[in-house]
């Protein structure tokens, strides 16, 4: 298939553009690398610098290229800064999902993979979470991301546009080469985080929080491996190829852990002590997020193979092999 995936040098989009080329597919990258890196994409990969809010430069990269599907990374995704800086999240993620559906008609591409959010179902007090309950985000981030599932779900109805929305938990890992991995500055995930303790980056690791509604007081969260994350928008890929209609699909394993936890189990993966402290409470952080995978092991035959030391073990590599990310 030729696959257009925006926001495709970042973080989990340049792991979709990996597996896709390995499985032959031909890729058009489209980033504005605010937040992405070009170094990691292969060379297989057609890229296009530019920001998908730009029509007359979407516009271009649509005209020059014979287009299948959409995989749509291309986001703000940050919550603490999307409560600090809310009209940022609506410019960047809502009307950047509004030109490319206007193109998508324009140009009679009719099938897309949604990177979207456990921020869109809230806080919930009844774990794990299913694709039928409440959406009612805490953040303006996951308000956003809801807002473009429900841009897809009219432009399904209006033009045919077939779509899959992932509602991803906690991501985290690398590949399993360490060729690739989390490269953000400044860096906001907890275990990118834990791990510039090690690296000698930081003294000790800050954890927001312990006074939650949990076993332990610190968040709870549910973590994904990258790869194994990128597995699922391929099944997606699939599912869509075959004529499907629209869904949407969490992608979660059903084991949550506390931030504590990954502190523990960092040290024990890296061998460090890793000096903690403990900070205030972040804004718009629900207590606890954990996903069931049924619906997608049902209809797309996907369920996640990797555990927590999997994931921390992989981030481990790829920071020791890439202490200063991608600029080396």
């Amino acid at each position: 298939m030729n696959l257009l995936v925006l926001g495709g040098a970042g973080y989990i989009g340049s792991h979709f553009v990996k597996l896709s080329i390995e499985l032959e597919h031909s890729v058009i990258v489209v980033d504005n690398l605010l937040t992405g890196h070009k170094e990691s994409l292969p060379k297989q990969a057609k890229f296009y610098e530019g920001d998908i809010r730009d029509r007359d430069f979407l516009n271009k990269v649509f005209k020059d290229n014979t287009i299948d599907a959409c995989i749509h990374f291309a986001a703000s995704s940050l919550v603490g800064e999307s409560m600090k800086d809310p009209i940022k999240y609506f410019d960047n993620n809502v009307n950047g999902t509004i030109v490319l559906l206007e193109m998508m008609a324009k140009y009679d591409v009719k099938k897309i993979v949604f990177s979207s959010s456990a921020a869109t179902y809230g806080s919930h007090e009844k774990m794990p979470i299913t694709e039928d309950y409440e959406t009612n985000p805490t953040n303006p981030y996951g308000e956003t991301k809801l807002f473009m599932e429900k841009m897809m779900k009219w432009a399904d109805k209006a033009y045919d546009i077939k779509y899959v929305s992932l509602r991803y938990f906690n991501v985290a890992g690398a590949s399993s080469d360490s060729s690739i991995g989390e490269d953000h500055f400044p860096e906001t995930h907890l275990i990118p985080i834990v791990l510039q303790v090690p690296l000698e980056k930081r003294e000790y690791i800050t954890i927001f929080g312990n006074d939650y509604l949990t076993f332990d007081g610190t968040c709870i969260r549910d973590y994904i491996h990258v790869e194994d994350l990128v597995d699922a928008h391929i099944k997606a890929l699939k599912y869509l190829e075959e004529g499907n209609s629209s869904e949407i699909f969490n992608l979660g394993t059903e084991t949550g852990f506390s931030n504590l936890q990954i502190v523990e189990t960092s040290r024990k993966v890296t061998g460090h002590k890793l000096p903690m402290k403990i900070g205030s409470r972040r804004l718009g952080d629900p207590d606890k997020l954990v996903a069931t995978y049924k619906k997608a092991e049902k209809i797309l035959g996907w369920k996640p193979t990797k555990n927590i030391e999997d994931i921390i073990s992989s981030a481990w590599s790829f920071h020791k092999k890439h202490p200063n990310g991608y600029k080396e």
